[in-house]
């Protein structure tokens, strides 16, 4: 998006989409790379749903327990966790959904422009499933830190009731300092997530396999008919446990949205090696450590390791959910970026935290939101067995909307025929919407909070959009082409001022507002003057040779644009440079850059709400300035003020 102008980014074909079986960005990795990619792909994809056996079967078996379990409800409870993970996990997202790659990227936005590019234009539907799909993606970002850390935390009961009311004053200390380091990136940290998350998996697969000894009639969990009968004997009552049930499967998403860092065969290899079996242990230990003794039930994962070994296995336990809450925070400033860039948020302060990893920022306004949202839910819920009621319906809520957006590529980008579409992404819908119904059944014991926080996100990405199109429409019923002003002053000779003046528009063919108000009150035109428009490419990535675009108009005039990918920072001034090569004459020294800063007043007869009108002047306030986002040096930036009415 240009800025002097708040119209909605327009994007810039990146071109073809990729078939299924595309594009890999690690697909040329030797054998011994591609372990080190699977083992670091451990400690960032798969943080989150490692961290899932703390209670996912704790908080499935409790709603069976009230009249006393049976040996088919432990089982059965068992088999739905491992089929559970074998349906949405393997088979939706590690063998189908990652096929959609977008240049190697993946997550629900990449999902959305994919399906535009496909659909070849503007849609709303996909506008609406993309923006309901991210909201939801920023709630779990909420709700995954409280729940891990919380769950993790409470194995210190075990050891002495002592710490029973020590559980929430340790877990909102971690957590603030957890959310503090973040300015100081994660590289360095990052490279120990791999070999820890990794060890942790290999805890719970052993502490799990020593324990199907108690009672090997577990075993028959692996059969799915196990779960079928669960589910056919207890009808009602099943639904709410498979509500829980999804706390397994927590974490998915992220094989879809960290694609872009590691590749499909790492994380492939990664949960077919190592972490599918892991669970699967895990889980079998749990279920048949209750069966030979029921009492256990109360936390059933940290009862699985002697006594002995039950602190530093607590403190592990809270070290792998810290790593499970970094990757869906470093999550949520990467969704926020990509949102930013494809218009649905106004610009926010983004700071590099690498030298060499473009992808690791940092942005504060984000950190203290998400830390003011977790806080608040550790100090209102107070455990993980009441958060957990409040998990499933943001994790759910997400993956429908992405089972949407695949149907879409499939069919239209991969040109499958809509019958083949509909027979390979239903069977997904539709179990996907058992769950979700499994978790709205929650709503009143804290379901509505992620509700709330999806709705308060969505509205706010409307609100941005509407306002900004509102704007945009405004700013050009009185615009003047850029070609007849152009011809005009051609004519008139104006006062020339040395040097070279850049003026930002997000629509070349109309005079940008900031050379008007020049043209207006200083009554000068630079000696070269460029139009530059900065777009957003459905590509995650742009390469540098498609970066710039030069048009020259006349000797006094030259149409600049600049295409960025959804995921990189824009950097104006690093992108103009390389339009030396194409003859643009561009010396940072010798550049003014012309920046239109706008102030908004509320008005009734607006189009929108006035609610609506305040939010969005207040997300114009909260916008990052235009010279930092673009990257551009402060001392070479004029601002002209103008004021609208929204």
């Amino acid at each position: 998006m240009s800025e002097n102008t708040a119209k909605q980014p327009e994007t810039a074909a990146g071109g073809p989409t990729p078939a299924p079986g595309g594009h890999d960005s690690h697909g040329g990795h030797g054998k011994s790379s591609l372990f080190a990619m699977a083992l670091g792909s451990v400690g960032v994809v798969y943080g989150d749903i490692g961290t899932s056996p703390l209670y996912a079967f704790r908080e499935a078996l409790a709603h069976t327990a009230k009249d006393g379990l049976t040996r088919l409800e432990v089982t059965g409870v068992v088999s739905l966790l491992i089929w559970a993970l074998t349906l949405v996990v393997t088979l939706k997202y590690v063998v189908f959904v990652m096929q959609a790659d977008n240049r190697g990227e993946g997550g629900t936005l990449s999902l959305v422009a994919l399906a535009k590019s496909a659909i070849g234009g503007r849609s709303a539907a996909v506008f609406v499933i993309g923006v309901l799909g991210a909201a939801m993606f920023f709630g779990d970002a909420v709700i995954t830190p409280a729940i891990s850390v919380l769950s993790a935390v409470e194995g210190l009961k075990l050891i002495t009731p002592a710490f029973d009311q020590a559980v929430v004053p340790i877990t909102i200390v971690i957590l603030i300092v957890l959310f503090a380091v973040q300015s100081f990136g994660t590289g360095r940290v990052a490279a120990l997530f791999g070999p820890i998350t990794a060890f942790w998996f290999l805890c719970m697969a052993v502490s799990g396999a020593v324990h199907v000894s108690d009672d090997p009639a577990i075993l028959m969990a692996l059969n799915p008919l196990s779960a079928v009968e669960f589910v056919i004997e207890h009808r009602f009552m099943a639904l709410i446990v498979i509500g829980s049930v999804f706390l397994a499967v927590t974490g998915a998403e992220a094989l879809y949205a960290d694609m872009g860092h590691f590749g499909r065969p790492p994380i492939r290899l990664a949960w077919f090696v190592l972490v599918f079996p892991s669970l699967t242990l895990n889980y079998l230990g749990q279920g048949a450590l209750v069966l030979a003794h029921p009492d256990a039930m109360e936390n059933p994962f940290f009862l699985l390791v002697p006594e002995s070994l039950r602190l530093p296995y607590v403190i592990l336990a809270t070290v792998a959910t810290v790593i499970a809450s970094q990757a869906v925070i470093t999550g949520a400033f990467s969704l926020t970026q990509q949102a930013v860039q494809l218009g649905l948020l106004p610009r926010l302060e983004s700071r590099h935290t690498s030298e060499t990893q473009a992808g690791q920022i940092y942005l504060p306004r984000v950190n203290w939101v998400l830390l003011a949202g977790v806080l608040a839910l550790v100090v209102f819920f107070r455990s993980s067995t009441a958060l957990a009621n409040a998990y499933g319906i943001s994790v759910t809520g997400e993956m429908v909307m992405s089972s949407l957006l695949a149907f879409v590529v499939v069919w239209k980008a991969w040109r499958w025929p809509l019958g083949l579409a509909v027979a390979v992404v239903a069977p997904f819908l539709s179990l996907e919407l058992i769950f979700l119904s499994a978790n709205l059944l929650k709503v009143l014991d804290g379901g509505w909070m992620p509700i709330t926080l999806a709705a308060c996100v969505s509205i706010t990405m409307w609100t941005w959009v509407r306002g900004t199109r509102i704007v945009y429409e405004k700013s050009h019923r009185e615009s003047v082409p850029l070609a007849d002003l152009v011809k005009m002053l051609a004519r008139s000779h104006p006062v020339r001022v040395p040097g070279t003046a850049v003026f930002l528009t997000s629509d070349p063919e109309i005079a940008p507002s900031a050379l008007m108000h020049n043209l207006k009150h200083n009554t000068v035109l630079h000696t070269k003057n460029v139009v530059l428009t900065v777009k957003v490419s459905t590509a995650p990535r742009v390469a540098e040779e498609q970066r710039i675009r030069i048009e020259p108009l006349n000797d006094d005039f030259t149409k600049v644009t600049l295409t960025f990918g959804y995921m990189e920072q824009p950097n104006v001034p690093k992108a103009l440079a390389l339009g030396r090569k194409q003859g643009l004459k561009f010396d940072i020294m010798s550049t003014s850059f012309f920046l239109n800063r706008r102030s908004f007043k509320a008005s009734p007869q607006s189009g929108m709400p006035l609610w609506q009108d305040r939010l969005f002047i207040a997300l114009t306030r909260m916008a990052a300035n235009a010279t930092d986002f673009y990257r551009i040096p402060s001392n070479r930036v004029v601002e002209l003020g103008q004021q609208f009415t929204v």
